[in-house]
């Protein structure tokens, strides 16, 4: 019989916990499959974990991973990822957004001879406009700057072939980006579309700023076009100063020389600005090379029951 393993990175889900795996239970039980459900506590401040142990004293079938701090999502989906051993394995969140009942299409997917069956998320009616702007506009700036292409709205729940995970566990670089890895890797994919459920409780972890550094990570990772725009950028600055000098001559042997300071000013505002963006984006790129030079791991565990 085939062994399913479902991660779920968690952090201050404790309201969620007992949900999400009661409705897992009720979907996965009646499939002809063997399955684990691993919540991967990452550095929870609440009795999160706590739960998560009495859930696996009590079920066999549910396993944690507590780390040592917040590492964040990417590297807690890892870190599950790195301690499974089943034929499949199944991400998603904690926060009930990815509906557990559509696990069974996933594996049904799998079974028709695809490696890895992603979700596209549906724009969700309560989701604020500004929000549903932003995701659509990160995945265009994305496909544009990179060689790869993410539909809008692909989510980290997903299911994955164990020869998918075996590559995964390999992949050394220090800046996750999975959704972006994932369709770099190749392999038989398939699609299906999914409208997020309600969370019920909690408040959501994904803050615009966390939006914002999830975006620069992932066209950052991608791709190296910000550098070659950048140059764009020195070239076309440069010509505009060319085409400055000659006010600036005249206004110096006419007389109107202090009368110019306003433009003089913004002038010298624009191109610092312009600077600073460039070094900006050369600097997000030194900063990867940094990180990577240091080679440290991605998470660290502090416990775990998985043997």
């Amino acid at each position: 019989m085939k062994k399913i393993s479902i991660i779920i990175p968690v952090n201050n889900e404790n309201e969620n916990i007992l949900l999400i795996a009661d409705a897992l239970q009720k979907v996965i039980t009646p499939l002809p499959y063997k399955y684990s459900i691993t919540f991967v506590d990452d550095g929870s401040t609440d009795d999160t974990l706590a739960i998560v142990k009495q859930l696996s004293k009590i079920d066999p079938n549910i396993f944690f991973i507590s780390l040592s701090r917040n590492f964040g999502h990417q590297n807690a989906l890892k870190a599950g990822i790195d301690m499974s051993h089943a034929d499949a394995v199944i991400s998603m969140d904690g926060d009930m957004q990815h509906p557990p009942e559509f696990v069974p299409e996933l594996l049904r997917l799998w079974e028709s001879g695809n490696d890895i069956v992603y979700t596209i998320r549906k724009d969700h009616k309560e989701l604020p406009m500004m929000r549903r702007k932003a995701s659509n506009m990160f995945y265009n700036i994305l496909n544009r700057l990179s060689n790869i292409e993410l539909e809008s709205g692909t989510a980290d729940f997903r299911l994955m072939d164990k020869k998918v995970v075996d590559v995964l566990r390999n992949i050394k670089e220090s800046d996750l980006f999975w959704r972006g890895i994932i369709k770099w890797m190749g392999f038989s994919q398939a699609s299906i579309e999914y409208e997020p459920g309600t969370r019920i409780k909690g408040k959501s972890k994904y803050t615009y700023k966390k939006m914002i550094e999830f975006a620069l990570r992932g066209i950052t990772s991608f791709s190296t076009k910000p550098l070659t725009i950048a140059i764009y950028l020195g070239f076309v600055s440069s010509f505009i100063a060319l085409l400055y000098i000659p006010y600036a001559l005249y206004s110096l042997y006419f007389g109107h020389a202090i009368s110019g300071w306003a433009s003089l000013i913004v002038t010298v505002a624009f191109f610092g600005g312009l600077q600073l963006i460039i070094l900006g984006i050369i600097g997000i790129y030194l900063g990867k090379l940094f990180m990577q030079s240091k080679q440290r791991p991605h998470y660290v565990v502090k416990e775990s029951n998985i043997i």
